[in-house]
Parts: C-alpha cells; structure tokens; sequence
C-alpha cells in the first residue's frame, strides 16, 4: 500500500508542475514581449505519459523497476518544461517578477536530457520483466548511469547556459543565460568532456542496450516475445516521428509554420506512445494483437504516402495541362482531390494485399485458401467430397494437431 501512494504521489506531482508550467507557458506566449521553450511540446508528453503509465506499473507491479523508471523520467520532464518557462518569465518576460530565475533555467538546461537518456537504456536492459538478461550486462548499466551522470555535471558547469551552437537554454531565450554555478573559464574542457561522455554512452551503452532487446527477443517465446513487439513497434514509431517523417515534411513543403507544428505534434506523440505500449505490453497485451496494429500501420503509412504523392503529381500535372486555359490554380486542386478520394479504396485494398503477401504470407494464403474453398463449394454436391475438402482447407489455415468432421443425420 505504501509503494502504491508513492508511485500516484508522485504522479499527481508531476501533473502538477506540468500543469504550473503551462500556466507559466500561456503567461509568457500572450505578453507582447513573451518567448516560450522550444520543446515544451516534447518535454509536456514526457511528464504527462510516462508518469501515468509508470504509476500504473509501479501500482500493479511495484517490484518492476520499469514503473518507477518511468515516473522518475516524467518528474524529470515535468520540472524541465516548468523550469524553462519560469526562467523565460522570470528573466524576459517580467524582468524581476520572481526569485531564483537563473537557477530554473540551469535545472532545465541538464536534467531533461540526462534522464530522458537513461529512462531509453534502462527500458531497453531491463524490459519486460524489470531484470537484466544476464548478468554480463551490468557494466553496461553502471557505465550508462556513469557517462550520463559525467555528461550531466559538465552541462551543470558550464560558465554560459548554451550549447556548442550558440543557442540559449531554454531555447526562445533573446540571450544566452549565465550559469549560476559554471566554472569560468572551464567551457573548452567541459564541453570536450560531455561530448566525449555522450559518444561513450551511445556507443557503448545505448547500442548495446539495443542490442540487448533484440537478443532477449530471439531467446523469447510465447508472452515475452508478444510483449518485446509491443516495445519494438514504439520504438520504431519514435524514430519514424522524431527523425524520419519531419524531414520528409520539409522537403516537401519545406520550413512553414505548419509544418514545425506538426513536427512537435508528431515527436510528442511519438515520445508518448513508448509508456503506452510499454504499459500495454507489461499488463494487458492480451487484449490487443500487436500484428495486427503493426499490418495496420504499415498499410495507411503507406497508403498515406501513396496518396500524398499521387496528389503532388496531379496538381502539378493538372495546372501545367489547364496553364493554357486558365490562370486559376482551385481547378487543378480540386480536380486532384476528386481524383485523390477516388482511388482511395481501391488503393488500400492493393496495399493491403501486397503488405499481406511480403509481410504476412500465413494470413494471405489462408484467405486465399478460403476464398478458393467458397468458389468450390457453390458447384460441389457429393457430400463427401466436401467432408474432404473441409478437413483440407482447416488443416492448411488452422493448423491444428488433429482435424475430425462429425455430420448430425437429418430427422427421417
């Protein structure tokens, strides 16, 4: 019971400094002289979906260090998404408003970033039971939470609150913001350190945590395995959103407004979805089926592109056809939509077969099979004939041990 009121206390924490720092947030955005951090969005759905999640682990499963990883990584993005505002508030946006505004913004300028590190090499080690697969792997784990701990105090001492770039921290800043407690004249040598710690842990911590999911992964069976697809089917989903989508947005349409909303929309999102397939998979996967979400992803991610750029050709294709006639570009645009709408569903059908035959070729032959059974059945009519070919067509789809065929007499 005591664990239990830990982990939710220190969820209903983290909802409350998140909730404070959107206060300040709102506060700093609609005065005319206001900035707001950069990555408020990210650091928001760290500090509301990790900690929920990790109390409810932690609620559930108080012996899996997993839950309680989690709530330490969003009291971590909570504090950096209020330390960051404060700082913005307290320094620009009402000069002498409130105390201690420099020391928030040196908060915010390590902690994220450390404990966000961690919370990912920690997750892959230790996922899903809490434990370590062996342990060989525990000077894996003592050299992530010592490269990060080097990396974090270096960042913590450096004489101005930027990074290698120039940019303040918190980022909207209009000025580099001096550390309360760096150490002049160390910059050079602090930063050399903390890079150097970074390329250790990722080299030699992250990659190998990787590493060590996958490697649990194919000495898994049965649940295990279910619940490592879950983890697997986030983090792919984090790369995609965080590293891969954004840039083709920008080749796109390139660097709008629009577009940098929905870069941080998709990145929050990304970033929540690995508490909640993680929660998924440590207490109720049973009740959904990880291939099937995955199937589903990969065929509307590739009808989404599909269309995108069916669409792009058309317009371009339309207005160069119409150019002659009429200056107006709605006639290409609509006339690309219409077009666009219609082939829709005839497009996510092929997708979905050709995803179905490269990715899941057990589902499409037993469709196939099925659908080649019910075209027999309508001409068929010698009873045992059809007794056969049932047991035939079970046996190819289901794959059962044994296949038997009882038929109830009709009444006389």
């Amino acid at each position: 019971m005591t664990l239990r009121r830990l982990a939710w206390s220190c969820c209903g924490l983290s909802l409350v400094l998140t909730a404070l720092g959107f206060v300040l947030l709102v506060m700093n955005r609609v005065h005319p002289d206001g900035h707001v951090f950069g990555y408020w969005a990210e650091n928001a759905a760290l500090a509301l979906a990790f900690p929920t999640v990790g109390a409810v682990i932690a609620a559930r499963r108080p012996g899996n260090p997993i839950g309680w990883l989690f709530l330490a990584a969003g009291l971590a993005g909570a504090a950096v998404l209020l330390g960051s505002e404060y700082a913005l508030y307290a320094l620009f946006t009402e000069p002498g408003s409130l105390p201690g505004g420099r020391v928030m913004a040196w908060l915010s300028s390590w902690l994220g970033a450390v404990s966000f590190a961690l919370a990912f090499a920690f997750l892959f080690l230790l996922f899903p039971d809490g434990r370590l697969l062996t342990a060989r792997w525990r000077p894996v784990a003592w050299l992530a939470a010592t490269t990060m701990a080097v990396a974090g105090l270096a960042s913590a001492l450096k004489p101005r609150l930027s990074d290698e770039a120039g940019d303040p921290v918190p980022n909207g800043a209009p000025e580099v913001i001096s550390n309360p407690f760096g150490i002049e004249g160390a910059g050079s040598l602090l930063d050399t350190l903390e890079s150097a710690a970074i390329v250790l842990f990722v080299l030699c911590c992250a990659l190998p945590a990787a590493a060590s999911l996958i490697l649990r992964y194919r000495r898994s069976s049965g649940d295990q395995r279910e619940q490592i697809k879950w983890l697997a089917y986030a983090a792919a989903a984090l790369v995609a959103g965080v590293f891969v989508i954004p840039d083709l947005l920008k080749a796109i349409w390139g660097e709008t407004g629009a577009v940098s909303a929905a870069q941080r929309g998709l990145e929050a999102a990304s970033i929540a979805g690995i508490p909640v397939a993680t929660g998924i998979a440590i207490l109720r996967y049973r009740l959904y089926d990880i291939d099937v979400v995955i199937r589903r992803t990969v065929v509307y991610a590739a009808l989404t592109a599909t269309l995108a750029a069916a669409y792009l050709g058309l317009v371009l294709l339309l207005q160069l056809a119409l150019s002659p006639l009429t200056e107006d570009s709605g006639l290409a645009i609509a006339g690309s939509t219409l077009a666009v709408a219609a082939l829709v569903r005839p497009l996510r059908e092929r997708i979905q077969r050709a995803v179905d035959r490269r990715f899941y070729r057990r589902h499409y032959d037993a469709q196939r099979t099925l659908e080649s059974f019910g075209s027999r059945l309508r001409d068929e009519v010698d009873l045992d004939a059809l007794g056969g070919e049932l047991r035939t067509v079970v046996a190819e789809t289901m794959q059962p041990a044994h296949v038997s065929l009882w038929l109830r007499e009709a009444p006389r």
